[in-house]
């Protein structure tokens, strides 16, 4: 009997990626279980220097694991090798923060689209290689005009439109869209962001969105998951994230946002006090506790499990363990 269940497109089952330093073993990714199915956005949302961008670029093999695995739709990418890797390595992409340094400064428009299909012998000619690669600009909003011009002379808005094109180029399944908009003026932020939409609907793509912009992430995401020091701290829907943030880090973030309101500019802004982690050779327990008022000798002495206050929405924190879900959020207010 045939099953009617959806394989996700991507899967990490307790995916490591940790560093060598000269200090120890930095924790850039740790334990991080996550699925993103057909058609869906995960947004990935932190401070800086939470591992976002290395779980990223981890789950598409840019980094080879430290641990745990990585599948794609039901199949591990891990026990793959030559030319099934790159087989199915091509249905894997990534668009990068910066549209300018992420492109050769000596190849023109088109040569840049058509390129990754020259790497794995998508056509035979350079004819239907450009060909595809003309259409692929009229996909992305790029006038043909600009086909034979050089990334300096573009603006920041074409340049990221270049590399969705490229990434675009090999028809993948699965995107990671890495701060893709955070370097372009706020006009050309939403361009690009309806583009990526538009095209998910056409295609079907999943994306990983990696931003620290809540409202971005918002716009964008079915799901969410608030990751801290290389932990996931909170999964869940978008909606659930927005109405009931449970994690005191996932409240600090959405406090952090600015009210576009007059009442807002007579609120104290909340500040979280005391000292930010260190990911490496991190102790056990909760990696937020230095920062976080609610933190007992509990949170200290152990790695703290995902706790599921409600269908899809889990949360690793203490304050869940034994509460009920309503007292737990009263007192991380």
């Amino acid at each position: 009997m045939m099953s009617n269940i959806e394989v996700p497109v991507i899967e990490t089952v307790n995916l490591q990626k940790y560093f060598k330093t000269k200090k120890g073993m930095l924790h850039a990714v740790d334990n991080i279980n996550l699925k993103i199915m057909k058609g869906e956005t995960l947004g990935v949302v932190g401070e800086s220097g939470c591992g976002k961008s290395t779980l990223g670029s981890t789950t598409i093999r840019l980094h080879e694991p430290t641990g745990g695995d990585i599948l794609f739709k039901g199949e591990s990418t891990l026990k793959l090798k030559g030319a099934a890797f790159k087989k199915m390595r091509t249905k894997m992409a990534m668009i990068f923060q910066d549209p300018y340094s992420s492109l050769n400064p000596r190849m023109t428009v088109i040569d840049q689209i058509a390129d990754p299909m020259r790497v794995n012998h998508m056509f035979r000619t350079k004819r239907e290689r450009y060909e595809r690669a003309a259409k692929l600009m009229d996909t992305v909003g790029l006038a043909q005009r600009v086909a034979g011009s050089y990334p300096h002379e573009l603006d920041g808005g074409r340049r990221q439109r270049i590399g969705v094109a490229r990434a675009l180029a090999l028809e993948p399944e699965f995107i990671v869209c890495d701060e893709p908009v955070s370097a372009l003026d706020v006009s050309i932020q939403a361009q690009i962001l309806n583009l990526l939409m538009d095209l998910q609907d056409e295609l079907g793509l999943a994306y990983m969105f990696i931003t620290h912009d809540m409202s971005v992430v918002r716009h964008i995401s079915n799901n969410i998951m608030v990751a801290y020091l290389g932990q996931c701290v909170e999964f869940a829907s978008r909606d659930q994230i927005f109405k009931n943030p449970s994690h005191p880090y996932t409240r600090a973030l959405l406090k952090a946002i600015p009210e576009p309101t007059l009442e807002a500019r007579y609120k104290e802004p909340e500040i979280l006090k005391g000292e930010i982690g260190n990911a490496i050779d991190p102790k056990p327990g909760c990696r937020f506790a230095g920062r976080c008022p609610h933190c007992t000798e509990e949170c200290t002495k152990g790695d703290i499990p995902a706790f599921e206050i409600e269908p899809g929405h889990k949360v690793s924190c203490m304050l869940y363990k034994d509460k009920p879900v309503a007292e737990a959020k009263n007192e991380a207010q």
